[in-house]
């Protein structure tokens, strides 16, 4: 995210959470302290940089800290912070907020993605739109952390018709038919099917990427089977998603598919223990 724009979106989490004021910052004193955050648990760290931003806002100057993507084996300090007293108190809960949840999101997307890569080294695991609203740049960041892709941003980023485009469109010929003529050049298109008729379908029209909904493994590879038979899988990207969980993202890695896109990595994460401590 630009510099501007994230300054501004971290100065709305603090003014959610002062609301008024801070009633208690009347009994701090404004001396200067330092101060620990420490993650509690094993995981990878994400969110420093973002974090590191916030301080500076507020004039806490970051004395140490882990790098982004660090690998966390049980419970470990992973910044240390200088600054007024106040201050730090007042960022404390939104610092520790974006940490958590960030590195909850780093942690899961490495799991995914070892297990994926484990059985297909060249497989893509990806997020979705399946974000917190308010919170997507920092979730999309984490999975990014955590080796994964991050997909659409937003709406803006490609042409993609879904399940609900094509019944208002009347099927996949005419919704890539009228795709093709709407599309600018610098936009990807892509498609969700969920059959392998129209996946044969899609792919005579040569959209960049042909998304398999909701397909198990088994499916999908008969789909592709006949994609590569009738010449039609050179230059698409095929895309799984729907369904896609830690048991079983390793069969849909070894399925044949570019990408594995999922939205557990940002909607079904745990956020780690992570905690502020006054030294």
């Amino acid at each position: 995210m630009n510099p501007k724009f994230l300054k501004e979106r971290l100065m709305e989490f603090i003014k959610e959470d002062i609301h008024f004021e801070d009633i208690t910052k009347k009994i701090i004193p404004p001396k200067k302290i330092r101060a620990g955050i420490l993650l509690k648990e094993a995981g990878v760290v994400a969110g420093i940089n973002e974090v590191t931003l916030l301080f500076s806002l507020f004039n806490v100057k970051v004395l140490s800290s882990v790098k982004d993507g660090f690998v966390v084996p049980n419970s470990k300090r992973i910044m240390l912070i200088q600054g007024n007293a106040q201050d730090i108190l007042l960022l404390e809960r939104t610092a520790l907020n974006i940490l958590s949840k960030m590195s909850g999101v780093a942690t899961l997307t490495k799991e995914y993605v070892s297990r994926a890569k484990k059985v297909n080294p060249k497989i893509t695991v990806a997020a979705t739109r399946k974000t917190t609203p308010g919170f997507r740049y920092f979730e999309k960041r984490a999975v990014e952390i955590g080796g994964g892709d991050s997909h659409r941003m937003g709406l803006s980023d490609m042409l993609m018709i879904k399940d609900n485009h094509l019944k208002i469109l009347k099927g996949v010929k005419n919704a890539l038919d009228t795709a093709k003529d709407k599309k600018a050049f610098a936009h990807k298109l892509e498609i969700e099917v969920s059959n392998k008729k129209d996946a044969l379908t899609a792919a005579k029209f040569k959209p960049d990427i042909i998304m398999l909904d909701n397909m198990n493994p088994k499916k999908i590879k008969q789909t592709l089977l006949q994609l590569s038979g009738q010449n039609l899988r050179k230059n698409i990207i095929i895309e799984a998603s729907g369904g896609v969980n830690l048991d079983n993202i390793a069969e849909y890695a070894r399925s044949g598919v570019d990408v594995i896109s999922t939205g557990q990595l940002t909607s079904n994460y745990k956020a780690l223990n992570i905690s502020l401590e006054v030294i």
